[in-house]
């Protein structure tokens, strides 16, 4: 994503911590680096977000709604609840083929989340997001099948993605997430 020169200072502070944050981890990424590569003045930070950890909450925030939109985008309008749940899988293949600055890292949520004390904000945000897409394929395999079996099945396919994401991450490329997505295909095309 480019930004404009005149995008608020809000925005160029999100940009680069997300860029740096992915690329190099939270721990690893100072406040000097975010203004550096933002392009504004260390008190535009204070002035936007009271500390670096309010900063990174934004971050984990912004990155579950860019998945949450890539997710609309792939689903669309589509009644066909197996394709829904498919659009799950391309979402992340989706993230894992954006165009990275060091390459595919992996989950940049669970990366962070990697980092974190267990039980902080962060963690927690990061725990929300993976059980909003679970309850995603919950909601959708639910319209052909029972409740207990559609949870079972999303779990199953939570599993299939987690692992083909830890996977294709450290691979560098979205393979993996293709062929989980052809194994959940595989588990949902009876029903």
């Amino acid at each position: 994503m480019t930004l404009s020169e005149d995008a608020t200072a809000r925005t160029r502070l999100l940009h680069a911590a997300a860029r740096l944050f992915y690329a190099d981890g939270i721990a690893a990424t100072g406040i000097n680096a975010i203004t550096a590569a933002a392009g504004v003045a260390r008190m535009s930070l204070y002035n936007n977000f009271s500390s670096k950890d309010e900063l990174m909450l934004a971050y984990i925030e912004a990155r579950h709604q860019e998945w949450l939109g890539l997710y609309a985008h792939r689903v669309g309008d589509s009644p066909d609840p197996k394709a829904a749940v498919l659009a799950v899988f391309d979402a992340y293949i989706d993230h894992a083929d954006l165009g990275y600055e060091h390459g595919f890292r992996g989950c940049g949520l669970l990366n962070a989340a990697a980092e974190l004390p267990v039980n902080s904000p962060g963690r927690d945000s990061v725990r929300r997001h993976k059980e909003q897409v679970e309850q995603i394929l919950v909601a959708q395999l639910s319209r052909v099948t029972t409740p207990d079996d559609a949870a079972g099945l999303a779990e199953h396919c939570s599993f299939l993605l987690e692992g083909a994401m830890a996977r294709a991450g450290l691979e560098g490329t979205s393979r993996r997430l293709e062929q989980a997505k052809q194994l959940a295909a595989g588990l949902i095309a009876d029903l």
